[in-house]
């Protein structure tokens, strides 16, 4: 594996953040707190793997990777670019806040913050696979 390969990875990571966030909510709409904590753990770890391999590959490789293609497609990767990127960004710092809360116990604030994370986490992992996709095959 080469750097150049890191955003194969890095869309396989949210792919797979995304089937895991998936079967976690199941988990804990199912009343398996058990199960619901290993999958929402797992999908913790993941989500840091992605991150790390897509900071790696930003610091190693110079510029910026261009959306080559012209017409609606470009107005549709722009438009999921500006949508992913923000929501991005506040997805660590709110996964930690819930994680907290969990951790101490507080499920009501666990619950208040995950009702909109999940969504937002969701969206961000299957958004990622997307702008892989119309980056690198299409």
């Amino acid at each position: 594996m080469t750097v150049r390969d890191l955003p194969t990875l890095n869309a396989a990571l949210n792919g797979l953040a995304a089937v895991i966030l998936f079967f976690g909510w199941r988990a804990i709409k199912a009343g398996q707190k058990e199960r619901h904590h290993k999958l929402m753990t797992a999908a913790l770890i993941v989500s840091s793997l992605f991150l790390v391999s897509y900071l790696t590959y930003h610091f190693l490789v110079p510029g910026v990777t261009r959306y080559q293609r012209e017409g609606i497609l470009r107005f549709i990767y722009f438009t999921i670019l500006a949508t992913h990127t923000p929501l991005a960004a506040i997805i660590v710092p709110a996964s930690l806040t819930a994680v907290w809360h969990a951790a101490k116990g507080n499920f009501a604030k666990h619950t208040r913050i995950t009702r909109w994370l999940l969504p937002v986490w969701m969206y961000v992992s299957v958004t990622g696979v997307i702008i892989y996709l119309m980056l690198y095959i299409l």
